[in-house]
């Protein structure tokens, strides 16, 4: 009876693993949905009067077409320092991912993005880049520098860390 339950015991665990590795090596469906939520650390940088630097929120989410391309909107809020508060940022991007490996990405933003703050309201073309690590099949944590503005007289920047889901 041992000598059945060694063999049966060795084919069951082989199963469950060639179960898990076909799993977790399977290619996603797409367009594959995705939201996120960051830490955000902004910066005004203006050439005539006072910088401006705090940290907000931004959500982020979006719609990945295939393993290069993605679309992706921005929502900032929360942040002030001294007499500048960032009321808002929303912004539409096109995003280029270069696959290093199965777990982690590159990426590219470029579009367009309203900022709002109290002193002012703009808006112009934006552009970033960042990496994205999976910790899990659906959840992978990220980084991200991105220039909202860059107007002749200053520019608002912002450098991320969050988590994004992907469903």
């Amino acid at each position: 009876m041992k000598l059945l339950a060694i063999p049966a015991a060795l084919i069951l665990a082989g199963a469950f693993a060639s179960t898990a590795q076909a799993q977790q090596y399977q290619m996603p469906m797409y367009p594959q949905g995705y939201f996120g939520g960051d830490a955000m650390f902004w910066d005004l940088d203006r050439d005539h009067g006072e910088d401006a630097n705090s940290v907000g929120l931004r959500l982020r989410g979006g719609a990945q077409f295939n393993e290069f391309f993605a679309a992706e909107a921005h929502l900032g809020i929360g942040g002030s320092d001294g007499p500048v508060e960032l009321d808002y940022l929303v912004g539409a991007y096109a995003k280029g991912i270069l696959p290093l490996s199965q777990e982690f990405r590159l990426y590219g933003l470029v579009g367009v993005t309203e900022v709002d703050y109290d002193v002012d309201r703009e808006n112009g073309f934006s552009y970033g880049a960042g990496a994205e690590f999976d910790v899990a099949p659906n959840l992978a944590v990220g980084a991200d520098y991105m220039r909202y503005l860059d107007k002749s007289d200053h520019t608002f920047d912002a450098a991320s860390v969050g988590l994004t889901f992907r469903f």
